[in-house]
């Protein structure tokens, strides 16, 4: 390799007279001729790091050439390398070394420190490719479920934003907005002033020149195509799916000063994305719950329903179908009052039989429990399902809530009290008995017993009571005397016909209390103090339903040490405390699928927001259910507000 050493004597002049002594070393004095009478510093200019490397074109170099010490003369110095190479691979193009002064000694370049290139001063401006200008970017999008789904959301205050917004260095070279008069470009710099408001659930930062044209605005919520905003749409969503209700959740939204999407946008959100998703989405979890059960043999289903208000001001009946192995819903069946003519005392009748011949068509049902109401009995006795080869029983919680509701009916009459005293022995004695018994007479040998324990006799001409022993001593209740009102009370409870009739239907001992837990479940996502339009409150029920199918089988809690975790409950009926276990949280992994579906819903629909809700068929008439019951016109409403008062009751055509 070669190297070539330059002097620049020529810019320093007077430098030679320095270090002959005219001047001071370091003294840096003035010295006219030392480039126009500046103060030097010889040891300055003397400093290695006043050197500049220099790339050459020297014609007289060749590759075997190589600098070994280099002086400060005015002559390049080359002398012939140990190990001479032609290969281009070792070929370095000759470069030179520019000293700020005469050195006092030579330098071998091979001795210098070496630094990396990013330690390099260059005494020349390094000019670089300027790179494109970085462009406003366009608003997010929502392309596909995931884009939104999952994604974390926080609540930001405008104050917030807006010191965050004043520090922020806009994307722009100038306002690109055109003047209304002259139609000219704007062309304002920046800054810009900057307005923060809100738009919806959305907030909204833009800034604005100073004539009033807004160079960028930047939403905080991605948007879907037709411009729906994400936060609109799945906090609209998510009030259905969770049970709320919209008027709640605008109260706190309005206590927290947030904005909030407007009551007819949720509702056409619900109307037309949520109703029909949900709907699918349950068929298609309850075919899982089919084909599953369908493995396991003879089914045995427990029904039951429930009002959506008390007495006779209910609007719905839901009625719901539970496998008695699995604990998991396979039919939720509503019925309209205005489907049944408008008596609500048959809607379960109604509901359990379009629920019986569903679960009929789709399982090998062998069995099916219910509570003791007639309409449904009489279905099995005498009406339709006489035939159907599917047992009907009943449930044991309802026969032992029925027959406790007689006593205590007894207990109320004059001289009957002491029957109080016993409702609750002979309810556990009923079930008892049921646990006990295969057959009727082994039921009714146990059963009669009881006219003889409760007067003090455990033992009588055909048969004794199954208990130990008792003491005295710990004897509570006073016994009843044998012949007494009381005892008569008892006997024409116990022993009437109507009852014993139907005890056969007990001795399954099935149980429906699941059910009554989900129907006090449903209450989250249908609280009887709302009333719904029927597609919604389906909606509604199903989704109560798969919250319930996907939790059932939840474990229960457990301590640091393994132990299961339980929780004290007070009745305030029975007046005592209870344990149940705790259960591990829920869950609601079946969400984010739900959500997708849709989200796919908005994603596929050709058109934007419809300006109304969908148009369903909420009256029953529409469907051509209620074709004898015509609707009453606005005279007759009138008519009938007016007299109401007095009794009378809408006139009928």
């Amino acid at each position: 390799m070669a190297k070539f050493l330059l002097d620049r004597e020529e810019d320093f002049e007077g430098v030679e007279a320095m270090e002959q002594g005219t001047a001071g070393p370091t003294t840096g004095q003035r010295d006219s001729s030392a480039g126009g009478g500046e103060e030097i510093d010889v040891d300055l200019y003397n400093d290695i790091q006043q050197s500049m490397l220099e790339w050459t074109n020297d014609p007289t170099w060749s590759p075997s050439c190589e600098k070994q010490d280099v002086s400060s003369s005015e002559e390049y110095h080359t002398v012939e390398s140990e190990e001479n190479t032609d290969s281009d691979e070792n070929f370095v193009p000759s470069y030179r070394i520019r000293t700020g002064a005469a050195l006092r000694s030579k330098i071998d370049v091979t001795e210098l420190q070496e630094i990396s290139e990013e330690d390099t001063i260059y005494d020349f401006a390094v000019t670089e490719t300027p790179a494109e200008l970085v462009m406003v970017p366009e608003k997010s999008k929502v392309a596909v479920p995931r884009d939104i789904i999952g994604q974390h959301a926080s609540i930001v205050y405008h104050k917030c934003m807006l010191e965050l917004a004043q520090f922020l260095l806009l994307p722009s070279d100038g306002c690109k907005g055109r003047n209304a008069d002259s139609n000219e470009e704007c062309g304002e710099k920046p800054p810009f002033n900057i307005s923060i408001s809100h738009r919806g659930t959305a907030m909204i930062v833009k800034w604005i020149c100073q004539n009033n044209h807004v160079v960028w605005e930047w939403n905080s919520q991605p948007v879907f195509k037709f411009g729906m905003q994400s936060g609109d749409f799945m906090l609209s969503t998510n009030i259905l799916l969770s049970g709320n209700n919209y008027s709640k959740v605008a109260l706190m939204f309005k206590y927290m000063n947030m904005g909030m999407v407007t009551k007819s946008t949720y509702f056409r959100i619900q109307d037309e994305y949520c109703v029909d998703a949900i709907k699918g989405y349950w068929e298609d979890k309850r075919a899982a719950v089919i084909a599953e059960i369908n493995d396991k043999g003879p089914v045995v289903a427990l029904g039951d329903g429930r009002m959506d208000s008390p007495g006779f001001s209910a609007q719905y009946c839901t009625y719901t179908l539970l496998d008695n192995d699995t604990k998991k819903i396979m039919s939720i069946q509503q019925k309209d009052k205005r489907e049944c003519r408008r008596i609500s005392t048959t809607m379960e009748k109604e509901a359990f039989i379009h629920s019986f011949k569903q679960i009929r068509d789709e399982v090998n049902l062998a069995e099916v429990c219910t509570d003791a109401h007639s309409q449904i009995s009489a279905l099995f006795r005498t009406g339709m399902f006489k035939d159907s080869g599917v047992e009907h029983t009943y449930d044991m919680w309802h026969g032992a809530k029925n027959l406790g509701k007689k006593i205590h009916a007894a207990g109320q009459q004059k001289g009957c009290s002491i029957l109080l005293q016993w409702a609750k022995d002979i309810c556990n004695h009923f079930w008892f008995c049921c646990n006990k018994a295969r057959t009727y007479d082994e039921f009714f040998a146990m059963w009669i017993g009881l006219l003889h324990h409760v007067t003090g006799e455990h033992e009588w001409s055909l048969g004794a009571c199954q208990h130990d022993p008792l003491q005295e001593s710990e004897r509570s209740k006073d016994w009843i005397v044998k012949g007494s009102p009381p005892h008569k009370a008892l006997t024409e409870i116990i022993l009437k016909d109507r009852w014993l009739k139907e005890v056969p239907k007990y001795l399954k001992f099935r149980s429906t209390a699941h059910l009554e837990g989900f129907h006090n479940h449903l209450l989250m996502y249908a609280s009887k103090r709302f009333s719904y339009v029927p597609p919604v409150y389906e909606a509604r029920m199903h989704l109560a339903a798969l919250d319930y199918n996907h939790h059932v089988h939840r474990p229960v809690k457990r301590n640091a040490e393994g132990n299961i975790q339980y929780r004290k409950v007070f009745n305030k009926k029975s007046k005592c405390w209870s344990l149940y276990a705790v259960k591990m949280d829920k869950d609601y992994s079946y969400i984010p699928d739900l959500q997708s579906m849709i989200i796919a819903e908005r994603l596929s629909s050709k058109k934007g927001l419809p300006r109304h809700a969908k148009s369903r068929p909420s009256d029953p008439r529409r469907l051509g259910l209620l074709t004898d019951v015509p609707a009453p016109s606005v005279q007759e409403l009138l008519l009938h507000q007016r007299t109401r008062g007095e009794g009378q009751s809408l006139p009928q055509k």
